[in-house]
C-alpha cells in the first residue's frame, strides 16, 4: 500500500498588505492575499518544502499606481516605466520581503491577454514571493524552472497556466 503524502507545515506568514491605490482592493481580499503567498512559501527557496523554523515569514504586498510604480521600477532597476511587479528581497529564509503590484500595468496585461484579472494577480504574487525566495529568471534554465513551479503553484489554487494562450514572459 502506497504511504500517505506527508503534510508540509505551514510555515508562520506576517503579511501587512497596503494599498497606495485602492483600485482593486475590494477584489483583493487579505485572505486571499494570504492564500496566495502561503502557497508560493510552500514551495522554498530550492523548491523543495522547506523545515520549520520556528521564525515567520516576513511579507509585505503593496498595491500602487503607475506614478509609484514608475519611480520604483527607475529607483532601483533603472528603467523608467511601471512594471507588474517588483521584489525587493530581504531574506530568502525564512523570507522578508516587500512585493509591489503595479494595479495599471496588472490589469492592462490582463485585458490584453485575455485573463481574469483576479488569477493575473494571483500570478503576479506567487511570482513575486518566488522571487522572495531566492527564485530567479535571468537564465533560460532559471526562467523554465521558475515558470514551472507558477503553474503548479497556481494550478494547485485552481487557476490556469498563466504562460499558456497569450501570456508571455513577464518584465518582473
Amino acid at each position: 500500500m502506497p504511504r500517505a503524502a506527508r503534510a508540509v507545515p505551514a510555515l508562520a506568514l506576517q503579511l501587512s498588505v497596503q494599498f497606495a491605490s485602492r483600485e482593486h482592493r475590494a477584489m483583493l481580499p487579505r485572505h486571499l492575499l494570504a492564500r496566495w503567498v502561503r502557497a508560493a512559501l510552500r514551495r522554498g527557496p530550492d523548491g523543495k518544502p522547506p523545515a520549520p523554523t520556528g521564525e515567520a515569514a516576513q511579507i509585505t504586498l503593496r498595491f500602487v499606481g503607475a506614478d509609484e510604480g514608475r519611480q520604483l521600477n527607475r529607483e532601483f532597476r533603472q528603467r523608467d516605466y511601471p512594471t507588474n511587479v517588483l521584489t525587493f528581497a530581504y531574506q530568502n529564509w525564512p523570507p522578508c520581503a516587500d512585493i509591489v503590484l503595479c494595479d495599471s500595468v496588472v490589469a492592462a496585461e490582463a485585458q490584453a491577454q485575455g485573463k481574469v484579472i483576479a488569477d493575473h494577480y494571483a500570478h503576479l504574487v506567487v511570482h513575486g514571493v518566488l522571487h522572495a525566495l531566492g527564485w530567479d529568471h535571468l537564465r533560460d534554465a532559471q526562467a523554465q524552472r521558475m515558470e514551472q513551479a507558477e503553474r503548479e503553484i497556481l494550478a494547485r489554487l485552481g487557476i490556469g497556466d498563466p504562460y499558456g494562450d497569450g501570456g508571455g514572459r513577464g518584465d518582473a
